[in-house]
């Protein structure tokens, strides 16, 4: 919402919002922006009347705001709808999808374009640091926009990418999430199936070929198709990742042939797979080789994406977005890779509603095997999910401790915090996992290091 806020307001148009609460990075972009978000919901917001009001899909009946636009008729559309009819419509629209990736590909992918002086316009759930901002109009042909499957607004509850009017899909994977508006993994295919059919036979599908939940899907296109991967029936393979001091190298392959060698300043083989798809994108759209490389090179990463926070007493403390246990994964994956000798601390807050739940239990138990220290920090609103589907953190513990992985559990962020203290030694990493604010526990816990 606050990115889309700022394009509206570059756009000419006065913006404001409401909300309960806004953390950073966002409230800090927003202020940036002079964007004035006033705080809870009040019909008074209102009054006067706005021209259109942009409802966002954590808005629902009973809300004063919404039962006061739907009393009073106030024109209102869904997110999805805006960008769509004020930003994408007639430009080749590029859409970044899947479980995991969307926020780091849809971010290089929008640099690779910047970069070649395409000036294209984007949306992307999280602030690049080449941009500092998560949305720009853009004056180029093209639009880059992070494609969430997450449902768009009360009154539409298909998923938001199925409004992008796509040209080129990136599909980097296909897993279970969002368990408070999906069922089952197959409800979830059956949505990726309806955005691959909107790819006119002009466009392009770039898919990991390693996922077989996309393969089944594939066949539904009725557009060219590249898939990716490491394995042999992918038709660009990945091969010989390495890791570096500065970030990964690796190649790509085509007909047995080399196709292709970059350097990227990420770790971990997640983002050699969202570095691959953007290469291709860049690749149909004309860029050479040196192009894509030059761009690959100077990106700068996304606030809360493996960022760097503070390193206070050779002690390094990093922030990362990842909420699912397959991020988890992959994003110590990626730390272990770059610090191999190093002390890894993971400390988690289960905040969504797919990170509450037990049916992750047992993903969880591998998720952090890069880890030498499991915290645990307590659920976040554990009133939103059944208390028969909650996630029991403690039979976790002992379940990691079963398995002689070190694991905490804290009920309050100011005890991890006094953990910390103690524990910690130089040339330890921290890693701090969260997609909230985690009660500001990075702040904190640098404060009391210095």
């Amino acid at each position: 919402m606050a990115s889309v806020a700022s394009m509206l307001k570059s756009a000419g148009y006065e913006v404001y919002g409401s909300d309960e609460q806004v953390y950073p990075p966002m409230s800090t972009f927003l202020t940036e922006q002079a964007i004035p978000i006033l705080a809870g919901f009040n019909a008074t917001h209102l009054q006067p009347a706005p021209d259109l009001v942009v409802i966002g899909n954590a808005m629902s009946r009973g809300n004063p705001e919404v039962e006061y636009v739907l009393e009073n008729k106030i024109p209102y559309k869904s997110l999805p709808a805006v960008l769509k009819e004020f930003f994408i419509q007639g430009k080749t629209s590029y859409v970044v999808t899947g479980t995991h990736g969307k926020t780091t590909s849809s971010a290089l992918l929008a640099w690779l374009f910047e970069k070649n002086n395409c000036d294209p316009g984007f949306m992307i759930g999280g602030i690049p640091e080449n941009f500092g901002c998560g949305a720009k109009v853009g004056t180029g042909s093209m639009f880059i926009v992070e494609g969430d499957e997450y449902d768009t607004a009360f009154f539409d509850k298909g998923p938001k990418f199925l409004h992008y009017l796509p040209d080129v899909v990136i599909l980097n994977n296909i897993e279970f999430d969002h368990a408070d508006i999906y069922n089952n993994l197959d409800e979830i295919k059956l949505n990726f199936r309806r955005l691959i059919n909107l790819i006119p036979r002009n466009g392009l599908l770039i898919a990991n070929g390693d996922d077989p939940n996309i393969e089944a899907l594939l066949k539904y296109a009725f557009c060219p198709v590249i898939t990716f991967g490491t394995n042999a029936g992918s038709q660009v393979r990945i091969e010989q990742i390495v890791s570096t001091a500065a970030g990964s190298r690796f190649n790509l392959v085509k007909a047995d042939q080399l196709h292709a060698q970059f350097e990227i300043p990420l770790f971990g083989e997640h983002n050699v797979f969202n570095t691959t798809a953007v290469a291709l994108a860049g690749e149909w759209h004309g860029f050479s080789q040196a192009q894509i490389q030059a761009a690959f090179s100077t990106f700068k990463g996304i606030k809360k994406r493996l960022q760097l926070k503070a390193e206070v007493r050779d002690i390094l403390i990093f922030d990362d977005f990842a909420h699912h246990p397959t991020a988890v994964k992959a994003t110590l994956n990626g730390v272990r890779a770059r610090f191999p000798q190093r002390r890894i601390w993971a400390v988690y807050e289960p905040r969504t509603s797919t990170a509450k739940r037990s049916l992750f239990f047992n993903q969880y138990l591998s998720a952090f095997d890069s880890a030498d220290i499991v915290i645990l920090g307590p659920i976040y609103r554990p009133d939103k999910v059944d208390s028969r589907e909650l996630i029991q953190i403690e039979a976790l513990v002992q379940a990691f401790y079963s398995q002689s992985k070190t694991a905490y559990h804290f009920q309050k962020v100011d005890h991890i915090i006094d953990f910390l203290k103690i524990g910690l030694k130089a040339g330890d990493v921290v890693l701090i996992m969260s997609n909230g604010s985690f009660d500001n526990i990075h702040d904190k816990l640098i404060h009391i290091l210095k």
